[in-house]
């Protein structure tokens, strides 16, 4: 696995992605990719969260496929880097706690919390949302054309939110795992909505089929 710390004399400007990716896609790439150079960041953290707290009504596939599948996505990216932090711990999984590991890791790093903004139209719902606002040095927000977000109405009810908001120009793209879970299921294409190493990890562990 790669360190970050090969970046002597320079402090560390990192952006935080997590999700199930399950399974990751190119969606997941393009969105990371945009968010690195939009916002300079100097690495993207990618956190596989193992069981989400709002996904637990659904069966998540096992937790070392979608490792596997989202290690050989983004291995041949220097700027792309596979962060345990939520593995490596138990449940439960909340933003607020990965943000505050992370932090103890890299102290000195800058963190920027990457989201959509559905989820950041959802924030004052999150665990404990003043505290991760107040862990991360900036929320990216990737804003697709014809998103809104009433950030005056999410700032009184999370003080401090608007300051730590950054968005980032992202384009419009219909993919998602849910779909792609289900294509495969019911026999549809689904080969071009992911990095080759994912598709041929699906098809040689068979995963998703019904």
């Amino acid at each position: 696995m790669r360190t970050l710390y090969d970046l002597p004399g320079r402090p560390l400007k990192l952006g935080i992605f997590g999700g199930t990716f399950d399974p990751v896609h190119i969606a997941h790439l393009i969105l990371a990719a945009e968010a690195h150079y939009q916002l300079t960041l100097n690495r993207v953290l990618w956190v596989l969260t193992p069981e989400p707290p709002h996904k637990l009504d659904r069966a998540i596939t096992r937790v070392e496929d979608r490792l596997e599948m989202l290690a050989s996505a983004i291995t041949d990216n220097p700027d792309f880097v596979l962060s345990p932090v939520d593995v490596d711990r138990p449940a439960p999984y909340y933003a607020v706690d990965t943000v505050k590991f992370l932090r103890r890791e890299y102290p000195d790093a800058q963190l920027v919390y990457l989201m959509g903004t559905d989820s950041l139209r959802d924030l004052a719902d999150w665990h404990q949302p003043e505290e991760f606002v107040a862990a991360c040095d900036a929320i990216g927000v990737m804003r697709r054309p014809l998103d809104e977000v009433d950030l005056p109405s999410l700032e009184k009810e999370i003080p401090g939110l608007v300051d730590k908001v950054r968005f980032i120009n992202a384009p419009l793209m219909d993919i998602s795992g849910t779909t792609i879970r289900q294509r495969i299921a019911s026999g549809g294409p689904f080969r071009y909505y992911l990095p080759l190493e994912v598709y041929q990890i699906i098809q040689k562990r068979n995963l998703y089929h019904a």
